[in-house]
């Protein structure tokens, strides 16, 4: 119970610092004519950057200290990741349309079977080690890092219904929103220092409400066809991969889950202990 409590605070926490990076702009209105000096955004993404790697490394450390199998969790977690890195570096080699990406796919699939925590995980380390892959390491990086755990994490959260179809609707629709919702919010790293045409920069003085209008306008006339995109892209992949992928994660998953019945020595014989040891044991450890 500790240990799921000091997990669950370390995600907390990462959200409300991801949430309080992206929202600056909208909340220190009074710094916006400041912001316009991109310096002062190179300087601080070292520092967000360490600040979102030592949460996920805590994060992972504290899943170690949980259950039994979480070691065997945590191998499949670096499988998934690399795998997912080869498909970045494959995308950077060969670009495809838009924002299309084929990252975010194995993303909420493993989201979806493993869970929130471990979707999270997932995102989060995909993005840093396909960077560190495809030298795609820049002022975005960290933002791109919060945003891509939350696809992973939001995946975990979603139902399980019985009927496959309603399990690929649920995941198309997972797809759709967050390719465009990637873009939507790793845009505001850098709108604030967007000097473009009146009412889609930010400005000082005008109100929350107003530089929200104005960032829409920005997102819409910048960005909405190109993440547009990375949705029918996320769509076209879970279509063909989504539910066999599901099954196969899920026998993947289910592999480490075990129970054992206690006051039963596993070392005797099946019949000295008066059950069969398929009885005893559930699962493959």
């Amino acid at each position: 119970m500790r240990t799921r409590f000091l997990a669950g605070m370390i995600y907390l926490l990462s959200g409300m610092i991801g949430v309080a990076a992206f929202a600056y702009p909208f909340l220190d209105l009074e710094g916006a004519a400041a912001a316009q000096d991109s310096a002062s955004s190179l300087l601080s993404t070292p520092l967000l950057t360490s600040v979102v790697l030592v949460l996920c490394l805590l994060a992972l450390l504290i899943e170690l200290q949980g259950e039994a199998t979480s070691a065997k969790v945590v191998a499949a977690l670096g499988m998934l990741v690399s795998a997912a890195s080869v498909l970045r570096f494959v995308e950077t080699a060969i670009p495809g349309p838009g924002g299309f990406s084929p990252i975010f796919a194995p993303v909420i699939l493993a989201g979806y079977v493993f869970g929130a925590r471990f979707g999270f995980l997932m995102g989060s380390f995909t993005l840093l080690v396909s960077a560190l892959i495809t030298g795609g390491i820049g002022p975005w990086f960290p933002y791109q890092m919060f945003v891509a755990g939350w696809v992973g994490f939001s995946a975990g959260l979603l139902p399980h219904p019985a009927h496959p179809r309603l399990e690929l609707l649920l995941l198309l629709v997972v797809g759709v929103v967050w390719g465009l919702l990637f873009g939507f919010i790793t845009n505001l790293y850098f709108w604030p220092f967007f000097t473009g045409e009146v009412g889609q920069s930010l400005e000082a003085g005008v109100g929350m409400m107003a530089n929200v209008r104005h960032y829409l306008a920005f997102y819409a006339t910048t960005s909405l066809l190109w993440d547009m995109a990375r949705a029918v892209g996320n769509v076209l992949l879970l279509l063909v991969l989504g539910m066999p992928t599901v099954r196969a994660l899920s026998r993947f998953r289910d592999r480490f889950q075990f129970t054992v019945a206690p006051g039963v020595d596993l070392r005797q014989e099946p019949a000295a202990a008066g059950s069969s040891r398929a009885d005893v044991v559930k699962g493959t450890p």
